[in-house]
């Protein structure tokens, strides 16, 4: 947070809106982020090609440790998965990762492949609905999910306007992986996804955006964003209702944390306490904003603290552009 802070001030020194801009960084709570280059080549701009090259170099390098882990944790191997669900906003490739993540990890060359871009921070959500209902369909099946979120390959210098000054001290980079288990096996525990909905807030297209310039991806943010939990905070009561459940009295809760205010309010809206979003928490406190990343690092940390008992009812949701919500019922089995 200082870092970010002290070159803030160096680099947009005598914008008038410099100050607001530090308070709204220092109240998102962020106090720590990882990047995947040294601060001051981050600062730098060379080019868009050279950024793509870097996200492309970068994710290779660094996917193949945190698959193998997931991998390991689900009790499989390369050849038990049958579908790849690859989410990321922050570079792009064609084929995909998946392609070279077939290629080079032992994946079955009949692996079907589903990578999606431009969910944003909603991607993660929606890579567990897709695997979810791939998995319904297909009941014998492992999907994979990857995330790779290398946000400061967007940081843009020459913009600063009050929402790219603060999403310079918000985003963090990060790479994450999970596995879905179309069937449980013995001595494995997670949550078992029950019930899944998508939800698209009318017209705020262009409440969160890129406008996709000749430096690359511009973030644009809308100050209306911080306010989207007042309208979707009663679409989860309807999905919890829908399944018997009620949204605001469950165990656990796996969020997409974009800022305190998001919690903050989906806290008040769904009457439940604030610490029970201590995990999203704990991830936008640590590594700020992953965008698609967030909700599996809060799905580990749920696991981590190893206090979920079997019957424990969850949600898990994700929110981005669109405004999208993507949301899930889960109990811990």
């Amino acid at each position: 947070m200082e870092q970010t802070l002290d070159f803030a001030r160096e680099a947009h020194a005598g914008n008038p809106q410099l100050p607001l801009a530090l308070r709204l960084i220092q109240n998102t709570g962020v106090q720590k982020r990882h990047l995947v280059q040294p601060i001051e080549e981050t600062l730098n701009h060379p080019g868009f090609e050279e950024r793509n090259r870097i996200y492309e170099m970068e994710s290779k390098k660094r996917c193949p440790e945190v698959i193998e882990e997931a991998l390991a944790n689900a009790r499989l191997n390369a050849q038990d998965i049958d579908a790849i669900i690859y989410v990321s906003c922050t570079g792009f490739m064609m084929p995909s990762l998946t392609a070279w993540l077939i290629n080079t990890m032992g994946f079955r060359y009949d692996t079907r492949q589903l990578p999606i871009a431009q969910l944003g921070c909603a991607a993660g959500g929606a890579a567990i609905n897709r695997a979810h209902d791939f998995c319904a369909a297909h009941p014998d099946s492992n999907v994979l999910i990857v995330s790779s979120e290398l946000c400061s390959l967007c940081y843009q210098p020459d913009a600063d306007d009050i929402g790219s000054l603060l999403s310079d001290g918000l985003f963090g980079d990060a790479v994450a992986a999970a596995v879905m288990r179309g069937r449980g096996a013995a001595g494995v525990h997670g949550v078992q996804l029950e019930r899944n909905a998508s939800y698209l807030i009318p017209n705020t297209e262009d409440w969160i955006s890129y406008a996709v310039r000749d430096t690359g991806f511009h973030f644009q943010l809308d100050r209306r964003v911080p306010g989207t939990m007042e309208p979707l905070a009663p679409v989860l009561r309807e999905l919890g209702a829908a399944h018997g459940w009620d949204a605001g009295d469950l165990d656990f809760y796996v969020i997409h944390a974009g800022g305190p205010r998001i919690l903050d309010d989906l806290a008040k809206y769904l009457e439940v306490d604030r610490t029970a979003f201590r995990h999203s928490s704990a991830t936008l406190t640590e590594y700020g904003n992953i965008a698609s990343a967030v909700v599996l690092d809060a799905l580990r940390r749920l696991f981590d603290e190893d206090s979920a008992v079997p019957g424990n009812k969850g949600l898990l949701a994700g929110f981005g552009p669109g405004i999208t919500a993507e949301m899930t019922l889960g109990t811990w089995v």
